[in-house]
């Protein structure tokens, strides 16, 4: 068999946070745009986030690719805290550098790291080729297990949509430019 392909997609952009909230035009615009760029890449499967923006964001490939969109909620966003947090920035920065912080409600960087990478496992498994579309604390907690040096800062340039190909063999993250 052909060397495997996995791409992760982070969503583009949104008017929230919340599970139900939607592209805005920019991401609306940036989604269809998104779409050529997997047009001569065989694409086997498509998993994603079962959030609005991620199911948008992917939408106009899986209709390109004529494939299902299948949801995963082990690639919905971590959740950092349930509590409303006035700076969240600090403990998401903490939280990169203590993988054990667990603050009220929420889901330390291991956990969300241990999920995310069962998805991953399955994929590398099934031998397919896919695109897992996520969310981009996620998607950064995945990058740093593999890539230790990628945290906070590197999470803090990621785009609203981001492509990244994972090479299983080299076990990295390689940043492709999607949107041309």
């Amino acid at each position: 068999m052909e060397k495997q392909i996995i791409y992760f997609v982070r969503h583009a952009e949104a008017v929230g946070q919340e599970p139900d909230a939607v592209l805005t035009d920019g991401g609306r615009n940036d989604a269809i745009r998104l779409q050529p760029y997997f047009d001569q890449i065989q694409i086997d499967q498509i998993v994603a986030s079962p959030y609005t923006r991620a199911l948008e964001t992917i939408s106009p490939t899986a209709k390109a690719q004529q494939l299902p969109i299948l949801k995963d909620s082990r690639l919905a966003e971590r959740v950092l805290s349930t509590r409303l947090l006035q700076d969240w920035m600090s403990p998401l920065k903490h939280s990169f550098e203590d993988l054990n912080l667990k603050l009220e409600g929420g889901e330390s960087s291991n956990e969300a790291t241990a999920r995310i990478r069962a998805v991953l496992n399955e994929v590398l498994v099934s031998e397919k080729n896919t695109i897992l579309v996520t969310h981009g604390n996620l998607l950064a907690l995945l990058i740093h297990s593999y890539q230790h040096e990628f945290g906070f800062k590197e999470w803090k340039t990621m785009r609203n949509p981001d492509v990244f190909q994972f090479n299983a063999e080299k076990e990295v993250f390689i940043r492709k430019s999607a949107l041309t």
